[in-house]
């Protein structure tokens, strides 16, 4: 079968308080609020869309806001994805320890992996969050274009997601599958670690794969030993591009061929998806490129307004009603 997935398209996660959320990507890392749009499985939670000027596949964070609803902190552990890496420009690193720490972020130390450097923190929900300095020749979403307003500058500013770091217990059929249909490579190992890539082994396209350690009875505090718990505060999946619909249906069936419950295909207005459980627990998303975010809104517009799909514009007065106020400037 001929290699279908282009990159990563997005990560997705469930996050607690929306004014929090925006503010720290938009404003703090400068992304762009491609768009604003619900839940479509729970229309009275925001569906926030950051990324680049567009929201091209594979620079875009996705989150769920849950605060009010009742969602517990989730608990980050194996069959999950722990941490979500952006690529940031070589020599920026300083910029970003001094700007996080202005914002009050607490910066961990300096990780360097497969030749690359990297500073690690946790967004205001606790998500494990990585800015990795690498070269990378994607247009960021630069503040003279409106990015951010918050003063990062285009040398420093975020070009898209790098990479996604997923524990799992046991990762030889994981592998398998990433190796496999999915068409991914090799492409670096370490003690129980393996980067694989797809395309090519650059930012937007990587997956690192670490192997967990297995729980022994008494074990309280090893947390990547425990299985991990959906909640705020944690990845809910992590989605990778195909072309389009046709490609995707291909890969939907090949999938079932080999045994995985993959979901019928679901109109997501953006994009369409399909969903399945990687061999470790992890949720795939394979996603389309097309039709993109400018469909119900001209590109100088994305994110300024709540966005419905045409199923819920009747009752576009209710949703709006059971949102949480946020502000965006």
């Amino acid at each position: 079968m001929d290699k279908l997935i282009r990159s990563l398209h997005h990560v997705t996660a469930t996050v607690n308080d929306a004014q929090e959320d925006l503010d720290f990507y938009a404003k703090v890392l400068g992304m762009r609020l491609v768009k604003k749009t619900v839940n479509f499985d729970n229309n009275n939670v925001f569906h926030f869309y950051y990324g680049d000027e567009r929201g091209t596949p594979g620079t875009l964070m996705t989150t769920f806001p849950y605060k009010g609803w009742g969602v517990p902190v989730g608990s980050k552990g194996a069959g999950q994805i722990e941490v979500t890496s952006f690529s940031v420009p070589e020599r920026s690193l300083d910029f970003w320890k001094n700007r996080l720490k202005r914002s009050g972020v607490s910066v961990n130390d300096e990780v360097h992996r497969f030749g690359e450097d990297a500073v690690s923190f946790e967004d205001p929900s606790g998500l494990i969050i990585e800015l990795v300095a690498t070269k990378d020749d994607r247009v960021p979403w630069l503040v003279e274009k409106g990015g951010g307003k918050g003063g990062v500058e285009p040398n420093a500013a975020i070009r898209g997601l790098h990479s996604v770091t997923m524990l799992v217990r046991e990762p030889t059929k994981t592998l398998e599958l990433l190796t496999g249909i999915l068409g991914y490579d090799v492409v670096n190992e370490s003690e129980n670690r393996t980067r694989l890539a797809v395309t090519d082994n650059a930012a937007g396209n990587i997956i690192d794969v670490v192997r967990t350690p297995t729980p022994t009875p008494d074990d309280t505090t090893t947390r990547d030993a425990r299985p991990g718990v959906n909640g705020t505060g944690t990845v809910h999946h992590v989605a990778m591009a195909v072309a389009d619909a046709d490609e995707q249906l291909r890969m939907r069936g090949e999938l079932i061929k080999l045994g995985y419950a993959v979901t019928e295909v679901l109109d997501r207005q953006y994009f369409r998806s399909i969903y399945f459980r990687e061999p470790g627990g992890v949720l795939f998303e394979i996603a389309t490129v097309p039709p993109g975010f400018t469909v119900d809104e001209e590109l100088p517009c994305l994110g300024q307004d709540v966005k419905l799909p045409p199923w819920e514009e009747p009752h576009r007065d209710a949703i709006e009603a059971g949102l949480p106020p946020v502000s965006h400037d």
